[in-house]
């Protein structure tokens, strides 16, 4: 069995011992194992004259924008991505993104182009995430990418759902086996950013998936049937710990910032250790994988539209049209 590295025991005082330990799992190491072989990847890409690039557009002046996208560029950086940073105001005009996506799409040296959302309220998000070429769309959000997620053909996944795929396959080695196969899943939140994509691949891993949202009546029967559960609202601590199947594997990718400005999760961390088999926490899970999975797109769309010199073709999550 491989070794647990990624997935940390838990720390519990004598007073909350249990039964069973709950295994954390360090969404930070199997981001960095994501980082190592990106880098190996464009290093082969820059050995035959080809270096991706990542360009990110930033409108308006939101702090929590700001921070992630100078988290994106230090990434790029750590692994030899080429990246750009174009800065609008916040009252830009739409027709000015638009063009501005548009001279992007046609530039070769850009391999991935990335809008930084939210946007301001005068811009329509679906009209600035469907300008983006899909073969560029490296947040995986436009239609085209979502639709091949349903027809089983190859395409960019959005970062957040493959990230955590990536989480569950490490879950599976370190844990001697947790195949998805024929699990009941329950995914909590709809959204076309983690939600639906997140069934979406767990179906094609043949699972069988329960999708709740904010109208599903008696959410807290869904959850405890769960083999596993992932939860994607933002409602802080919408799932206790008491509601979990004993056992189940628990990805959060919730975050909430509380008034003291720590983070907290869609699920009670506290009260889910020593039910939960494993849990990703709010830091420190899901967030990583998402970083890490937007340079891993990045390269896959250069070494698509141009890895052939360097022999490298890209190697993403594939995925079969779903059989009954």
């Amino acid at each position: 069995m491989q070794s647990r590295d990624a997935l940390q025991p838990s720390q519990r005082d004598a007073k909350s011992i249990v039964a069973r330990d709950t295994w954390v799992i360090d969404g930070r190491a199997i981001a960095r194992a994501v980082r190592r072989e990106v880098a190996a990847d464009v290093a082969r890409l820059v050995a035959a004259g080809i270096t991706p690039g990542l360009s990110v557009t930033l409108v308006g002046d939101d702090p929590a924008s700001q921070i992630y996208v100078r988290g994106k560029i230090r990434d790029c950086e750590e692994v030899g991505i080429r990246s750009t940073v174009t800065r609008m105001p916040a009252d830009t005009p739409a027709r000015v993104l638009l063009d501005h996506i548009d001279a992007l799409n046609r530039d070769d040296g850009v391999d991935g182009v990335l809008v930084q959302l939210p946007l301001p309220a005068h811009i329509p998000t679906l009209d600035v995430v469907s300008r983006v070429r899909s073969d560029k769309d490296v947040d995986g959000f436009g239609a085209p990418n979502l639709g091949c997620l349903v027809s089983g053909e190859p395409g960019l996944v959005a970062c957040t759902p493959g990230g955590v795929m990536r989480m569950l396959a490490e879950v599976d080695r370190a844990m001697g086996g947790f195949p998805l196969a024929g699990r009941d899943a329950v995914v909590i939140g709809r959204s076309r950013i983690v939600g639906t994509p997140m069934a979406l691949l767990l179906l094609d891993a043949d699972a069988s998936v329960t999708v709740c949202h904010h109208l599903s009546r008696d959410l807290r029967h869904h959850v405890e049937r769960a083999e596993l559960l992932v939860v994607a609202t933002g409602a802080r601590h919408l799932i206790h710990g008491s509601w979990l199947k004993s056992g189940a594997v628990v990805i959060d990718v919730g975050i909430t910032r509380n008034a003291d400005g720590s983070l907290s999760g869609d699920v009670d961390f506290a009260s889910a250790l020593g039910i939960a088999a494993a849990i990703s926490p709010v830091p420190g899970g899901v967030g990583p994988m998402t970083r890490a999975m937007l340079l891993r797109n990045t390269v896959d769309a250069c070494a698509r539209r141009r890895g052939e010199a360097a022999g490298l073709r890209s190697a993403p999550l594939t995925f079969r049209a779903t059989r009954p």
